[in-house]
């Protein structure tokens, strides 16, 4: 299993926690996810993962998002 790990910017409360971890859960083979405002980190674990689908999805949020 692979971790991805992403920088989002823009989160500043549990609710944009909750925005992003429900928009990248649609992604078809993540297995988990964690994602902090405090530190803006977002790590995706997936066996497969397209790197345009987490940041499509953490866009459709409303948020920006680089991989790192």
């Amino acid at each position: 299993m692979a971790q991805h790990e992403y920088l989002v910017t823009g989160m500043t409360c549990g609710h944009c926690e909750r925005a992003v971890r429900d928009e990248v859960s649609r992604i078809p083979g993540v297995t988990a996810i964690e994602v902090s405002a405090s530190t803006g980190l977002l790590t995706v674990s997936a066996e497969t993962l397209d790197d345009n689908a987490v940041l499509s999805a953490v866009d459709e949020a409303g948020y920006d998002a680089a991989r790192l």
